[in-house]
């Protein structure tokens, strides 16, 4: 019997088996497994159709929102302009409409040129460089066959890719850890080549196999990163380190970055050029044959190599480590490290903790005393919202968190007033509490819906009518299916359901019993409901506490505006789905309302007031405007929300949280607008944002987030 399949999101496609360089640290040719020996030079079209094929039919039956396949070697540019495009190609028409996809390849660039980049760039594939340092270092072992240095053509090749043209398909660098290189000359040379982000990584090893450890010091590995950790902190942190970044997430109770640490499930595998599956590469440093599944793309599914007992070896989270690891007071960070790395010929296997056990430790706490990122733990989702890669989860945390906010000011509203409001309000709140009595998810409904909060705190701060709760009520009520009568406060003659409707009544004021059957009789006026793809929201014109978003609300739509919002609304969903389908999964499950606006919302000031669940727009005809409006508007509104739970920044400082809401929020417009002009602002503005004295630990956090999302 086997358990539930956790879905393999990270493909790595071996696409040539050989290589340029000789480099001496190589876990491919130089450790233990040698199959690379044996198997072809160059992926065939046939095994990269079935590759495509097999990826396609995953991540369809598990419903995965995006895959990621990292093209890989030996030397991957090897393949050739020619077979890299077809590869490219048959990846994209596969998933095209199943999932979106993140194509990236990792190569040495001494090969890389303008053909290369300008085919990049067409399928969106980004570029990670390996590069160890500075010249020293990396001619320690970064050279040709015949021992001569690559430097000075990766440098050729990362000056290209930084370009304008390029900029946006540089992913990063990766640099092996070699303890005798002086770390602060390996990072300063690093850092001077602008990378989006830097990965150090540590060099394969095992129990058996020890890496080199220099003398005097119990922990070299962790003393090299913290040096560099010190040297990046003093310098304002311009760029992700995705180990300190990781491990800084990690200590907060937030996912790992990285496979080197954590306890999130192993979801990669690899292809091979003859279409074999294999386990992580990593593996070929433990001994000859670990990396093997004996499956291959012409007859097995993903699924079936999701059930392999090593791969699901590395699933069990803290189940699978060994008693050491267990009983580690960093294990939720540390991971156990690298599994390949915990490998002993011993009889135990991989049941061991990491090589750089005493390393990882000492760097993780130390970080954590740098750093505080342990004292703060944030909710659920937290590292996801801030990169943009929340499905949902981090949205539905917010939600919660908001009708608790919200709980809590009905809660202060009544003692405040409920002692002199008199019958109506002693009326409605009764009614409130019946409600969740009887059925929490209609009292959550009422909670949840985006301006009972405004109401509230207009009550508490403005004298705002208390008789609106009714109006809550009767709307939650009758959406229900209620048969039973219920009371709902008159005004200027109408009855307001909120999120619903309005009904004209007899009267100018007072109360009103409303039933089921009124809400389809002729004075019924409906909120006007738009469905696409997803998306279901209202547009709210009518309700008497939607004007709370720093720009007055539009009246009553016309006949024709109504129109014209059925028109380019579905298409603004439809490019946010597109660019931002992380982003889509969160709006559509998170977006109630709509309200329109009667102008553009000052972007240096904009409010928003109904959080995440309801968006002010101003409604033009350009559906990609309209788009980047609703995307800017629900991410701040997520962060208004976030700021109810967890606190980001000093609020003093309103200069970092104006710059932390426009550049979290720019940080996913910019994906729609498709401006080099604009994307450089916001990596401008996340660079002061990251130099802010003002940033909590938990908001340094956030901000590193967004970097990542950069």
């Amino acid at each position: 019997m086997t358990g539930p399949t956790v879905p393999l999101r990270q493909l790595v496609l071996k696409v040539h088996s050989r290589c340029d360089l000789a480099c001496r640290h190589c876990y491919i040719y130089e450790h233990a497994d040698q199959s690379w020996s044996s198997r072809p030079r160059v992926i065939s079209q046939e095994t990269i159709s079935w590759t495509a094929l097999r990826l396609a039919e995953h991540a369809k039956k598990h419903q995965l929102a995006s895959v990621q396949v990292i093209l890989h070697g030996g030397e991957p540019l090897l393949a050739g302009p020619a077979r890299l495009r077809a590869i490219c190609e048959a990846l994209t028409t596969e998933l095209r409409g199943v999932c979106d996809l993140d194509l990236r390849i990792h190569t040495n660039a001494v090969q890389l040129n303008e053909r290369h980049l300008d085919l990049f760039a067409e399928y969106g594939v980004r570029v990670g460089i390996s590069l160890d340092g500075d010249q020293a270092a990396n001619d320690r072992f970064r050279l040709f066959a015949n021992g001569r240095s690559s430097y000075d053509k990766v440098l050729r090749a990362l000056a290209l890719l930084d370009q304008d043209r390029y900029r946006h398909l540089y992913a990063g660098i990766l640099c092996t850890i070699d303890v005798r290189n002086d770390p602060v000359a390996v990072y300063d040379a690093l850092a001077d080549l602008r990378p989006p982000r830097i990965d150090f990584l540590l060099p394969h090893a095992t129990w058996d196999e020890p890496p080199l450890r220099t003398d005097g010091t119990d922990t070299p590995y962790a003393d090299w990163l913290l040096t560099i950790h010190d040297r990046w902190s003093e310098r304002g942190r311009p760029m992700p380190v995705r180990l300190f970044d990781s491990v800084v997430s990690t200590l907060g109770g937030g996912p790992s970055l990285t496979e080197a640490l954590g306890l999130e499930a192993a979801d990669v595998v690899v292809v091979e050029t003859d279409g074999t599956y294999e386990q992580a590469d990593s593996l070929k440093t433990a001994y000859d044959g670990a990396p093997v599944t004996g499956k291959d793309v012409f007859r097995h599914t993903l699924d079936e190599v999701a059930h392999h007992p090593g791969i699901a070896a590395r699933q069990g989270g803290l189940n699978d480590l060994c008693d050491q690891c267990r009983a580690c007071p960093v294990v939720r960070s540390c991971g156990g490290g690298l599994f390949a790395h915990r490998y002993r010929s011993d009889g135990t296997g991989f049941d061991n903790p990491s090589v750089f056990c005493a390393d990882l430790k000492e760097l993780i706490q130390s970080i954590d005393d740098r750093t505080g990122a342990s004292a703060a733990r944030p909710i659920e989702g937290f590292d996801a919202l801030a990169d943009g890669s929340d499905e949902g989860a981090g949205v539905r945390q917010l939600a919660r968190v908001r009708q608790d906010v919200t709980r809590g000011l009905l809660v202060a509203l009544h003692e405040e007033i409920g002692p002199g409001a008199g019958e109506p309000w002693a009326r409605s709140w009764q009614l409130a509490l019946d409600l969740g009595q009887r059925d929490g998810a209609l009292l959550g409904q009422l909670l949840s819906h985006p301006f009972t909060r405004t109401w509230a705190v207009r009550c508490l701060d403005e004298g705002a009518s208390p008789t609106h709760l009714a109006s809550l009520v009767a709307a939650v009520t009758l959406e229900a299916g209620s048969v039973e009568p219920v009371i709902a406060p008159v005004g200027d003659g109408v009855a307001h359901l909120p999120g619903v409707g309005s009904l004209r009544a007899q009267q100018a004021a007072g109360c009103v019993k409303l039933t089921r059957d009124q809400l389809s009789g002729p004075d019924w006026e409906p909120l006007c409901r738009i469905r696409s793809d997803g998306l279901d929201v209202a547009l709210d014109d009518a309700d008497p506490y939607r004007d709370c978003f720093g720009t007055p609300a539009a009246g009553r739509l016309t006949d024709a505006e109504t129109e014209l919002w059925r028109h380019v609304l579905p298409q603004a969903w439809a490019l946010i789905r597109k660019a931002l389908p992380a982003v889509a999964v969160g709006m559509a499950q998170g977006v109630r309302l709509i309200t329109p606006l009667a102008a553009p919302p000052d972007p240096e000031h904009f409010v928003p007031g109904g959080g995440f669940g309801a968006l002010g727009i101003h409604l033009v005809p350009d559906a990609e405007a309209v788009a980047a409006d609703l995307v800017r508007a629900f991410r701040l509104g997520v962060l208004d929300a976030l700021l109810d739970a967890c606190d980001l920044y000093d609020e003093d400082d309103t200069r970092t949280g104006a710059l932390l809401g426009d550049t979290y929020a720019r940080a996913a417009t910019d994906a729609l607008r498709h401006d080099e002009d604009s994307a450089r602002r916001t990596r401008a503005q996340w660079a002061e944002l990251s130099a802010a004295g003002s940033l909590t630990g938990l908001g340094r956090r956030f901000v590193d987030g967004i970097g990542r999302s950069l």
